[in-house]
C-alpha cells in the first residue's frame, strides 16, 4: 500500500469529490480525480487505483437509483462506450503517460470552458439522438477507459434531454456501473491490479462510500450551485497544469 502522505492529501479530497459526483451531486466534476492522482503518482498507477474505488461507489449508487433509469438512453450509449474501450485497450501500449496527462488536461479544460462560456442546454429537452448517443457514448467509452474522465462526454448528451436530477443521476450510475465493471478484464490484462495498487483502493473505499452517501442526500436536498463554482475552478487549475507536463514530457 501506498504510504506517502502527499498521496493521501490528495487521493482523499479526490475520492470525496468523485464520489459526491457519482452520486449525482455536481455532474461532470468526477474527472477530478485522476488529475489530482496525478499530482503524486502516475496516470497509469492512478487509474489502477481509483477503478475499484469507483466499482464500490457504483455498488452503492445502484441500490439508491436503481429505479430511476432511462433504459432508452443506455441502450444507445452503452454499445458504443464498448466500442470506446476497445479503442482505448487495443491502444493502451502506445499511450505514454504524457500523452495520457495531455489527453486528461485537454478533456478538463475543455470541459471547463463549455460550462463557463459555452452555449446553454436548450429550455425545451431534446429527443434522445442515436447518432449523438453513439458518438459520446464512443468518447466516454475511450476517455473512462484511460482516464475515469467520461463524465464530460456523457453529460453533453444527458444534459439537453433535461431529466430531472434524481433521473439523471440513476441513468449515469447505470452506465458508468457497466463501463467500470467492464474495464476489469482489459485493466487485469495489462497488469495494473499490483498488490500495492489493490491495497490502496481498499484504504480508499471507505471514504467512497461516505462521499457517495453525502452526495445522494446532496442532490435530493441541497442546490450544487456553490459546489460546481468551486470545482469547476480546481478542474480549471489542473487542467492547466496536466497540459503542461504533457507537452513538455512529449516534447522532453
Amino acid at each position: 500500500m501506498i504510504t506517502d502522505p502527499w498521496f493521501y492529501a490528495l487521493a482523499i479530497p479526490a475520492v470525496l469529490m468523485v464520489g459526491m459526483s457519482k452520486s449525482g451531486f455536481g455532474g461532470g466534476i468526477a474527472l477530478i480525480g485522476v488529475p489530482l492522482l496525478t499530482l503524486a503518482v502516475s496516470p497509469i498507477k492512478a487509474v489502477a487505483i481509483l477503478l475499484p474505488v469507483l466499482i464500490a461507489m457504483d455498488m452503492i449508487g445502484l441500490v439508491a437509483y436503481r429505479r430511476r433509469v432511462n433504459w432508452p438512453a443506455i441502450s444507445v450509449l452503452l454499445p458504443a462506450a464498448i466500442v470506446g474501450i476497445g479503442i482505448g485497450w487495443l491502444t493502451a501500449s502506445f499511450v505514454t503517460d504524457g500523452m495520457v496527462r495531455l489527453i486528461v488536461g485537454l478533456i478538463a479544460l475543455t470541459f471547463t470552458l463549455d460550462h463557463w462560456f459555452g452555449r446553454r442546454a436548450d429550455k425545451v429537452a431534446r429527443t434522445p439522438s442515436r447518432m449523438a448517443g453513439s458518438v459520446w457514448g464512443t468518447v466516454a467509452g475511450f476517455t473512462s477507459f484511460v482516464s475515469h474522465a467520461g463524465g464530460a462526454p456523457i453529460q453533453m448528451y444527458l444534459l439537453p434531454l433535461r431529466f430531472d436530477p434524481v433521473l439523471y443521476a440513476g441513468t449515469s450510475i447505470v452506465f458508468f456501473a457497466v463501463v467500470n465493471a467492464l474495464k476489469v478484464i482489459p485493466y487485469f490484462a495489462l497488469g495494473l491490479f499490483s498488490a500495492e495498487n489493490l491495497a490502496t483502493s481498499a484504504a480508499l473505499i471507505p471514504f467512497a462510500a461516505t462521499a457517495m452517501l453525502a452526495g445522494i442526500w446532496l442532490v435530493r436536498n441541497v442546490p450544487a450551485g456553490l459546489f460546481y463554482r468551486i470545482a469547476y475552478i480546481l478542474v480549471f487549475v489542473i487542467s492547466l497544469k496536466l497540459i503542461w507536463d504533457g507537452v513538455v514530457s512529449i516534447i522532453g
